[in-house]
């Protein structure tokens, strides 16, 4: 175990490789991995390793599987073919305790009748579009509306909702799955078939790495992200979110109207609630008197990060990794970092969880989801989301936790 119990995961790169003769549009996949040479690499107490069983059945038969990664100085990782989920992810505290810190659930039935999509791939495009419809190429696209009027987190049986082929490997003491789903042309209204996978890996330095590639055979918005709930407490402690201390890089974040739909504006936080510039106990303003609190029953915003937004068509504008969130939950003394080339990281306290009907209460977890903006299909002022016949999305994410 590393000092600081690094385990590197879920860190948001975003990019488009272009084919032959096409310009770059977002970002580059070149970039060392966060916190390279950072932390010295102790000698393995174990043996990595990747294990494969069966986790439940669908209504239809279909059968979910569950996969669990070690890391070779005792990490745990537990993934799912149904959404392309994370399960669990277990380290240590600062006295050694070894805990659960993302929210998630034991059986497959509750992650049918309970999940929030709790751990999920989620997609094809992240968070809301407006009226489920966009114009694209002068065509009018219409989506499956599933929030209201909106579209959220890719329709009704989104990519969190659909069950990936998963193949487990060991390569050198790097461990993990690959999952590969592909998305028929029309599928929630999606124009185009988009062939997407997920590569996980656990490697020898504790990283637990998320790799995203999509093609596509027609011009389509793409928003891939993780919607995991961290509690850096342990979910076996229970207990909300409030006293983790969170710092933002970000000056801007972008308001939205009563349905939580960007307004266009991309207003700074300076003098707000929204202000997390330095590190700020996440329920210390939650409840502020704040129209855009009132509208999101707390925080449930996208943040525009320092240095990552471009011009209108343009791509994430970020040349290197940058540090987007910092985590510290003050008893347990664990920490998460979050790098990311994305522009934007949608902050969720967890204000619409529910014991009854989610199995967690109101604000037991964040979410820190690396994306590009809400609604940009219909906003010309925010970065791309359209991905072209062609091109290659890829995307790499990492969190790093560690302990204080």
């Amino acid at each position: 175990m590393r000092t600081r119990c690094a385990v590197a995961a879920l860190l948001a790169v975003s990019s488009v490789t272009p084919g032959a003769g096409q310009p770059q549009t977002r970002g580059h996949l070149d970039a060392p991995a966060a916190g390279a040479g950072a932390f010295a690499i102790p000698p393995a107490t174990r043996t990595a390793a990747v294990t494969r069983t069966p986790f439940g059945r669908l209504p239809d038969g279909t059968t979910v599987d569950r996969f669990t990664l070690i890391g070779e100085h005792g990490i745990e990782v537990g993934l799912m073919s149904y959404g392309a989920t994370i399960v669990s992810v277990r380290t240590p505290d600062r006295a050694g305790r070894v805990d659960d810190i993302v929210l998630g659930f034991d059986t497959l039935e509750a992650y049918l009748t309970k999940s929030r999509y709790f751990g999920a791939v989620v997609g094809r495009y992240g968070n809301r579009i407006a009226g489920g419809r966009f114009p694209l190429d002068g065509a009018a696209i219409r989506l499956t509306t599933n929030s209201g009027a909106n579209h959220l987190h890719g329709g009704n049986k989104g990519f969190d909702k659909v069950v990936w082929k998963g193949e487990p490997f060991d390569r050198h003491g790097s461990v993990g799955v690959v999952f590969t789903y592909t998305s028929p042309d029309g599928e929630e209204g999606y124009p185009g078939a988009l062939k997407a996978s997920v590569t996980c890996t656990l490697t020898p330095r504790d990283e637990l790495m998320l790799e995203y590639r999509a093609t596509t055979d027609k011009a389509t918005p793409i928003n891939l992200t993780n919607h995991s709930y961290f509690n850096l407490a342990g979910r076996e402690r229970g207990g909300d979110i409030l006293q983790h201390l969170l710092m933002l890089d970000a000056d801007r974040y972008t308001p939205t109207d009563d349905n939580l739909i960007p307004t266009g504006e991309l207003a700074p936080v300076q003098g707000t609630p929204f202000d997390f510039r330095t590190p700020t106990a996440i329920g210390a303003r939650i409840d502020a008197d704040h129209e855009q609190l009132r509208r999101g029953r707390g925080y449930d915003h996208n943040f525009v990060l320092n240095g990552g937004a471009a011009g209108a068509g343009g791509g994430s504008g970020r040349a290197s990794l940058h540090l987007a969130a910092h985590v510290v939950e003050p008893t347990t003394g664990r920490t998460l970092d979050v790098e990311t080339k994305e522009p934007g990281v949608q902050f969720y306290a967890g204000n619409n969880l529910d014991l009854a009907r989610n199995g967690f209460g109101r604000r037991s977890g964040f979410c820190l989801e690396t994306q590009h903006f809400p609604d940009s299909p219909n906003h010309s002022n925010f970065p791309s989301t359209i991905l072209r016949p062609g091109r290659t999305f890829e995307s790499k994410t990492v969190f790093t936790f560690g302990v204080e």
